[in-house]
């Protein structure tokens, strides 16, 4: 086998592969005396029916099958002999398969970038210091309350926080436009859902008001005919209605599972939720600095086939979503959604991978517990959750690449510069990304 590699472009090669006819040609002849020996011939005895008659019957199927198993095996015989690492699988160009002559073909593949990790000592990680105080906690009761509490109708203007009901028709140049009307709709004064102007638009109207509300349709709005376009909504109010919060009852405490129905259960049970929560986002903000700093002193090449693996299972994954669509029958969602994400993706495996070869990085055991006591902390019985992870060889797998995953970001911030910060709680949970 001769071999002959040649780099195209970035991290494209294209090898040349000659194998020698004799050895083509044993390969042939050999399967066919199998056929023979084995096939049915109409008009001769089993075994007996001539070479002749058995190359014309399966001469080309043979030629064809041969050609297959010496490009595959040959392939991988030369990456191996010339120290290279595909990152996809070749696209094969073969020759025609002629008696007595050399079979020479071509593969064009990827192959992975060299990654050597530097720059770890000019990464800059801010480190948030936060925790849950009493404040904090009070303000997420309140929340709980809000979320449970009844809608009364009353009869003065609206303001913020309350339920407004409405019958409005829009237009812009005069003209309705889709989408623009609807009867009995509701709106929270407050929720931010509508656009600019349409809810402080709102505030001081009482059931009854009939008016035109003037507002304009932001630039980068979904509906291209209505991109910053002044429109006219003839709003019409029907109801206003104010929450009526629940009071803090043994009742009301008992519909989050604290048995005895006290405040202080409740207040304890909220409170740990908010700081794994608070932990989890710390944890994820911190990791989010460490890898933005690693691809920024980290520059690397990208073979194209694990960018468009990587789009495949984005892709896969958009549609689970979507209410766990079968992917086979599902519309395709253009890979120019995912390319972004999938090229970060690749970097960063390829990057945190380097490290983790470089520094010998193995799953630490404690650390592989400790992870699994934070996934279980959110279920009813911890115990059992932690025992079905660690009784389970595949999820204790792929809890062991989470450790090292981990431990490859720990080794980072061992060496980069840090800093840390207070911050509140409301700052770390409410900072846009964090945690996604």
């Amino acid at each position: 086998m001769q071999v002959s590699v040649e780099t195209t472009q970035g991290l494209e090669r294209r090898l040349t592969i000659t194998v020698p006819a004799d050895k083509v040609e044993g390969e042939v002849n050999s399967r066919l005396r199998q056929l023979a020996k084995t096939r049915r011939i109409d008009g001769f005895r089993p075994g007996k029916a001539p070479m002749t008659v058995i190359k014309k019957m399966f001469g080309s199927s043979v030629e064809a099958d041969v050609a297959g198993e010496l490009m595959q095996r040959n392939f991988f015989e030369a990456v191996i002999s010339e120290k290279l690492n595909p990152a996809g699988m070749p696209t094969m160009e073969p020759s025609a398969l002629k008696a007595g002559e050399d079979f020479t073909f071509t593969a064009i593949f990827e192959v992975y970038p060299e990654v050597a990790v530097q720059g770890l000592d000019a990464i800059s990680v801010e480190k948030p210091q936060a925790e849950v105080n009493d404040a904090d906690l009070d303000k997420m009761i309140e929340t709980l309350r809000k979320q449970h509490a009844d809608w009364v109708a009353v009869e003065r203007e609206a303001g913020t926080d309350d339920r407004v009901t409405m019958n409005f028709v829009g237009s812009v140049d005069g003209e309705e436009f889709e989408g623009g009307a609807a009867e009995d709709f509701v709106l929270v004064l407050g929720s931010g859902r509508m656009i600019p102007g349409f809810e402080e638009g709102l505030m001081g109207k009482k059931v009854g008001d009939d008016f035109t509300l003037e507002v304009t349709f932001p630039e980068e709005y979904h509906a291209e005919n209505l991109k910053g376009k002044p429109a006219q909504f003839a709003i019409a109010v029907t109801k206003v209605e104010a929450q009526q919060l629940p009071e803090l009852t043994e009742e009301f405490v008992q519909r989050f599972g604290i048995a005895d129905g006290k405040i202080d259960g409740l207040k304890a049970e909220v409170r740990k939720n908010m700081e794994r929560e608070l932990a989890q986002t710390l944890k994820a903000s911190v990791k989010e600095q460490v890898i933005d700093g690693l691809l920024e002193q980290n520059p690397v090449d990208v073979p194209k086939s694990l960018i468009d693996n990587e789009i495949e299972t984005l892709r896969k994954q958009a549609l689970q979503r979507f209410g766990g669509m079968d992917p086979n029958n599902a519309p395709q969602l253009p890979a120019e959604l995912f390319q972004e994400q999938a090229e970060r993706r690749v970097r960063v495996g390829l990057l945190l991978g380097e490290v983790i070869k470089a520094n010998e990085i193995k799953a630490d055991d404690a650390k592989v517990q400790e992870i699994i006591g934070s996934m279980s902390a959110a279920y009813e019985d911890p115990s059992e959750v932690v025992a079905y992870y660690n009784e389970n060889p595949e999820l204790l797998e792929n809890v062991r690449n989470l450790a090292i995953e981990d431990q490859a970001i720990e080794f980072v911030l061992s060496q980069a510069k840090v800093s840390d910060k207070q911050v509140s709680f409301d700052d770390v949970m409410n900072k846009p990304g964090v945690g996604a």
